[in-house]
């Protein structure tokens, strides 16, 4: 398994640092605006800037459990994809709500879309009797 997951490896490897480097920028606009941790409150732009790196680490969990699911249950290589769009649409939308709340929209759009295509290629790829090692007798149905 460690030799068919080096792409999804990579992948939420990025992904961390993404996440890292928001958090950076967090760090960044408090000094900048004076904003003594731990409030959350102040100048507008500081308050997007951590709004947005909010956003982004409470999406993180949901983003690499449906990476992780898609690449072993569905094709590894067009998960990768996926997660990097995602990566990308997530950067968009850090860099439009940075700006103005109402630049973070249309990336909001395309951050959910790689999600749900992670969500449906992994649950449509499981075999959910086999993976969860349930049988159903054959019998036991014929009251339906």
């Amino acid at each position: 398994m460690a030799d068919h997951s080096v792409i999804l490896a990579v992948v939420s490897l990025l992904s961390a640092c993404q996440q890292g480097y928001y958090a950076r920028l967090v760090g960044r606009s408090r000094t900048k605006h004076k904003i003594m941790p731990p409030s959350v409150t102040g100048h507008p732009e500081f308050e997007r800037t951590f709004r947005a790196q909010q956003n982004c680490v409470e999406f993180y969990p949901i983003f690499l459990v449906v990476l992780w699911t898609a690449g072993i249950f569905s094709y590894e290589e067009v998960a990768a994809v996926f997660g990097l769009v995602y990566i990308f649409a997530r950067h968009l939308y850090f860099k439009g709500y940075v700006d103005s709340a109402q630049g973070r929209k249309l990336p909001a759009h395309l951050v959910v879309c790689p999600l749900q295509l992670f969500f449906y290629s992994g649950i449509t790829n499981i075999d959910w009797l086999v993976a969860l090692s349930i049988h159903i007798p054959q019998d036991s149905c014929k009251h339906l």
